[in-house]
């Protein structure tokens, strides 16, 4: 995956070609319906890429598919993390980005994610889910040089419900895993059905350990809420224009949300959700 980088050193002297390829994908997708693609992923090794706002639950869907595929998942939010906790360069660069609820540059998040996949090519990884990435149309322009994505999911709550998931975080400071306190209970407006997520506790030995991720605030939450949307519109309807965009809302938590998921992406056999939900 040398490539991506070498692509995207190279970008600035063929803005102008992205641009008029982007525009013609965009016009095309604005006539073109929001499809479901139905990929049978047996016996391959899957590119796929989840998308969704911070806090609608990327990482614990493509972390569950990961492990029933066989395929490395790719965070760009935890490399970002990794990055702030070393003593690297652009460690307190991106506490400042983090902490005002900015995105990341184009150029740090692709350095981050280009170091990852050949990291991943030398140990003999193939495929990949990847989560937050791309998040503007010239991220996704970028990886569609360099790689052939399968299929693109665009998990979707409403708003409030993602901010009532957002501020339920909770980090275990000894062994590392994310919990959830929040207890949900929306009810359905204009037609859309209620929502009802129960919180994911943390064992006894962990309880006294939680902590707050410090941009889990009210305030960031919501910049970083309004810049996703502002960004994200223009990638799913570059995605839509491609025939790779499937749109699935939630339900709910991951008990009635994970089997229907499963059966979106034709993956609805019994072994499967077995080992998905184990």
């Amino acid at each position: 995956m040398a490539a991506l980088t070498r692509l995207f050193r190279s970008t600035t002297t063929t803005q102008n070609a992205a641009a008029s390829f982007i525009h013609r994908s965009l016009t095309t997708a604005a006539a073109t319906q929001s499809v479901t693609p139905r990929i049978d992923p047996k016996g391959r090794n899957v590119q796929w890429v989840f998308l969704g706002c911070p806090g609608v639950g990327k990482g614990t869907y493509a972390s569950r598919l990961s492990a029933l595929l066989g395929v490395p998942h790719i965070a760009t939010g935890d490399l970002v993390r990794e990055e702030l906790s070393s003593s690297g360069p652009l460690s307190k660069q991106l506490e400042e980005i983090v902490n005002q609820g900015k995105l990341v540059s184009d150029e740090i998040i692709i350095n981050l994610l280009s170091k990852r996949l050949e990291a991943g090519e030398a140990k003999g990884e193939s495929g990949f889910i990847l989560d937050g990435f791309p998040r503007t149309v010239r991220q996704a322009e970028i990886l569609n040089e360099v790689t052939d994505i399968d299929l693109v999911v665009n998990l979707k709550l409403p708003e409030n419900v993602l901010m009532e998931k957002c501020l339920g975080r909770r980090i275990c400071s000894q062994c590392g895993k994310n919990f959830n306190v929040a207890s949900i209970n929306v009810k359905g407006e204009n037609g859309n059905p209620d929502i009802s997520m129960a919180p994911l506790l943390p064992p006894s030995n962990c309880v006294s350990k939680l902590i707050t991720r410090s941009d889990d605030t009210e305030a960031i939450v919501s910049e970083r809420l309004r810049i996703y949307n502002e960004k994200s519109q223009p990638v799913e309807d570059f995605y839509r224009g491609l025939g790779k965009l499937m749109v699935f809302d939630l339900p709910g938590g991951i008990p009635e949300s994970l089997p229907k998921l499963l059966e979106a992406l034709n993956l609805d056999e019994n072994e499967d959700k077995r080992s998905a939900t184990a």
